[in-house]
Parts: C-alpha cells; structure tokens; sequence
C-alpha cells in the first residue's frame, strides 16, 4: 500500500522511473501497471558486485525525464544490500526523490531519513519489527506532494468536498487499523529494546553458521557468499538441492517441521537476475527468536534431503 501510495502519487504521463533488477513485486507490479496503462515507464537498472557498479548502473538507466528512483534496501531473496544514501545523493543530483522499500532492513539496519537523503521509506510491519501481518507505515521525508489513490473521510476538514493537502490525513481515508498500528507499536518497542545492533549480530551470526555449514554438503548451491567483505547483506540466504525444485524442498523440509520459504518469493526481477527463474530458491530467514538448537535441526534435515536429492 505504502510503495502504491508514493509510486502512483508520484507518478505523471510521460514519466519513467528507475528501480534496481533485484525488486520485489511490491515495487515492480505498480510500476508495471503505470506502464500498461499508458502512463509511465520504469527501468531496472543493473546491481553489480560492488556499490560503485551499483551506482553506474543506476547512473546509466536515468533518462530526462525519470520522475523518480525506487529501490529496495536489501534483496529479499538473496540478502545484497543496497548502497541507498548514495543512491539518494544520485536521485537529489538529478533533480528526483528516492523512493525506499526497507522490508528487508528495518529493525536490522539503522537508518536516517534526514541522513540517508531518503525522501519516502516503505515499510511491511511483519518483518524486522515484529508487528502483526497487514500493517506497515509510510515515512514520508520530502516536499513533493503526492497525488492520492484513495479518498475518504478523515475525520477533519468535513465541509471540504477535496481530499485535505496536509499529511497524514490525506494519504489517511476512512477508520485505521487501531488495533494493528498499537500491536505494530508494540512490535516497535520490543526490538528497540532487543537493539537493532544485537538483532543483526544474533541473526547474521546464525546465518553464518548456516552459510559455512551448507557450502560443505553435497548437491546443495548456495547463490551468495553472506562472508564476502566486499558486500553487505542481511541475514537471510538462499540455496538449492541439485536436481530437486525449491518448492519439492520447501515442502520436505516443512514435513520435518521446517518453515523456509520456497519458490519465487514475490520477486521475479531478482531470481531473473541470479538466473533462478525456472526453480526458484528456498531462503532461510532467522529472527531474533531462533536458536542453535533450530539451526541444527535445519541443518540435519536438509542434509537428509540433499543425501537423496530428488526421491
């Protein structure tokens, strides 16, 4: 809802916008419709191994005139952070805001609005701030004023016929989820008092232990290198089991009473990019709740499954 409300609210005829090839549909879908529906047309620029390339490819997508930039901070399917207070000092150099979808990086990665130079953070409740499924927030560090996808009472203005210019009421209309923004709140309070600093280092840690141990089984590939120095990732990796589809390994691994999550993960860009469309990955994603004890379970699992690939 967040990524729809700044996209479309952002959006004109004859605009472009500019995302990275590791997206979530969340962010690719809307730009998609835009495109289908005459209005405006996006480009997903190339993410390379280092930030530097990075940004060149961000560089190289910008067209006179891109209206906005949209990018993830972190690939939910195969963890690569991206380099987003220079993508935003690249968005501000020409003349655009970045637009930043932070559901892989919020309550694990600190961030600054003000600092980072990000003009709008989209943000799912259910992840790193441990809210309930079917809320989120939209921080919203910018001028630009947004054009709106749904009008409705907001309990001030009434006599008013016109959707009300000031935030948040505008991007507000008809009777909030109390209930599901005071859990959220709750969500938020408890992994500020966990520490975002000691989220990571618990989860990236057990992540770690799950690289080191995977890269040595047979018949198991994993896409990324979590200890490579010269990227940044958050915790959460993806594998396969040669001759086995994602989902077939998914589906074994929560018989055993794993929970992973298999398949495409709502990104095709991404699995695009790592050439994983036709099977697709299983991503293990800890939290702050997992313990040794569940990394060895995971691990002796999916050694039995990778002993027997395909049967």
């Amino acid at each position: 809802m967040a990524l729809n409300m700044v996209i479309k609210g952002l959006s004109k005829p004859g605009g472009h916008f500019v995302c990275s090839d590791l997206e979530h549909n969340a962010v690719s879908r809307p730009l998609e419709a835009l495109r289908l529906q005459g209005v405006c047309s996006w480009s997903a620029a190339e993410s390379g191994s280092t930030d530097a390339q990075t940004i060149r490819g961000f560089e190289k997508a910008f067209r006179p005139e891109t209206v906005a930039v949209v990018c993830t901070g972190a690939s939910n399917v195969f963890g690569r952070v991206l380099p987003l207070e220079k993508l935003a000092a690249l968005a501000h150099a020409h003349g655009v805001p970045l637009i930043a979808d932070l559901a892989q990086t919020a309550g694990l990665l600190p961030v600054s609005l003000q600092k980072s130079g990000i003009d709008f953070a989209c943000v799912p409740g259910h992840k790193g701030l441990y809210g309930p499924m079917g809320t989120g927030a939209l921080l919203c560090n910018s001028e630009h004023q947004l054009q709106t996808i749904l009008e409705g009472g907001t309990g001030n203005l009434s006599a008013q016929l016109a959707q009300p210019d000031a935030y948040p009421e505008r991007l507000e209309s008809g009777t909030l989820n109390v209930p599901g923004i005071a859990a959220l709140g709750a969500g938020v309070s408890f992994i500020r008092s966990f520490g975002i600093e000691a989220a990571f280092t618990h989860e990236m840690g057990l992540i770690r232990e799950v690289y080191h141990a995977l890269r040595e089984m047979p018949h198991v590939r994993l896409y990324t290198d979590v200890t490579d120095s010269a990227q940044r990732f958050v915790p959460l990796l993806s594998f396969g089991i040669e001759g086995m589809h994602s989902e077939a390994v998914g589906a074994a691994l929560a018989a055993r009473g794993i929970a992973v999550r298999a398949g495409l993960h709502c990104a095709a860009l991404a699995h695009r990019t790592y050439q994983t469309l036709e099977t697709g990955t299983v991503r293990i994603c800890p939290s702050v709740f997992t313990t040794e004890k569940d990394v060895k379970s995971l691990l002796n699992c999916v050694f039995q499954i990778a002993k027997h690939p395909g049967v």
